[in-house]
């Protein structure tokens, strides 16, 4: 049977299980039984409570070894199948015991939206430094695989010509050490970068500045009053010049899309850190509503390795 107990021993096991450190696991675990007793309370009093409070089958796991399980599940993304047989426990046991807990990590993780939430409260430039190192911030998106849609109509819109695949995208900012500030809301895989700018994008600082790829060509002239750094483009010569080469950039601005890519690599180091989830980086198996809570508890636990912080 896998448990915590005799997972623990095994550290690097542990690391590789569950994609934290067994430090950081306690960390968080001591956090969530905090919370729990509130929490357990909270929902066992809810207005749609059909059954008397204490009705049904209790969980079969102590709590330490549930969330070791929702993060084994974020992680390595086995079947639930696979999942119950490993902790011992039918597999409607482990969907409920996940489903249930999940709102409670969300609770206690740094999620985007909450590290957001509080770029917008900066007011002095020392604050805005505190979480944009350098003023600089980092944009990017990311796709993720879904099998094929039944309806005709959502096998077009989640088509990615990109990835020749179904897909949902998600654009994330983050600062220079790899915190997640920005989350946007997953949208279909057909969607240009740039239009999912246009229909959700961070609110930051005017002294930050944004790097952006090529994908976000156009965005100085939208949004004049963003600071924001594009790399240069060949012009292309236009229709009807057959053999005529594009001209080649001068070396001072080679020398800047160099150096614009060097430092843009964190958001690319990022989008393979929550990828190592690979609920987040395999194809996405479970009802897509719930994909950006998902997604969310996951950046949160890229967040929280990064900061070493949770919300108490």
């Amino acid at each position: 049977m896998l448990n915590y107990s005799t997972l623990s021993k095994k550290p690097a096991h542990f690391r590789t299980f569950s994609g934290l450190e067994i430090t950081e696991f306690d960390t968080l675990n001591i956090a969530i039984k905090e919370k729990y007793p509130a929490f357990e309370h909270k929902r066992l009093q809810r207005q749609d409570q059909k059954r008397k409070i204490g009705a049904g089958h209790p969980f079969i796991l102590p709590l330490t070894d549930r969330l070791l399980m929702l993060l084994i599940y974020y992680h390595m993304y086995p079947s639930s199948t696979l999942l119950g047989y490993l902790f011992c426990v039918s597999q409607t046991s482990v969907l409920k015991s996940i489903k249930k807990l999940e709102p409670l990590v969300s609770e206690v993780l740094p999620l985007p939206k909450l590290e957001h939430d509080k770029i917008r409260k900066l007011q002095t430039v020392d604050e805005v430094e505190a979480i944009f190192p350098g003023f600089r911030a980092f944009l990017d998106a990311t796709e993720q695989e879904i099998p094929r849609p039944h309806g005709k109509r959502m096998r077009k819109t989640h088509y990615s010509g990109k990835r020749k695949k179904h897909t949902v995208k998600t654009q994330l900012t983050v600062n220079k050490d790899g915190l997640i500030v920005h989350k946007t809301v997953h949208v279909s895989g057909s969607m240009h970068d740039y239009k999912l700018y246009k229909h959700s994008h961070p609110h930051l600082p005017s002294n930050v500045w944004l790097d952006l790829d090529l994908g976000y060509l156009g965005i100085k002239d939208d949004y004049p009053e963003l600071n924001c750094a594009l790399p240069f483009k060949k012009k292309n010569p236009g229709r009807g010049k057959i053999g005529a080469k594009s001209e080649e950039l001068s070396s001072e601005q080679k020398a800047f899309n160099k150096g614009l890519v060097s430092e843009r690599v964190i958001v690319e180091h990022t989008n393979s850190r929550v990828k190592k989830f690979r609920i987040f980086g395999d194809e996405f198996r479970n009802s897509l509503w719930r994909y950006d809570v998902v997604t969310g508890i996951v950046c949160g636990l890229i967040n929280f390795r990064i900061s070493g912080k949770l919300i108490i």
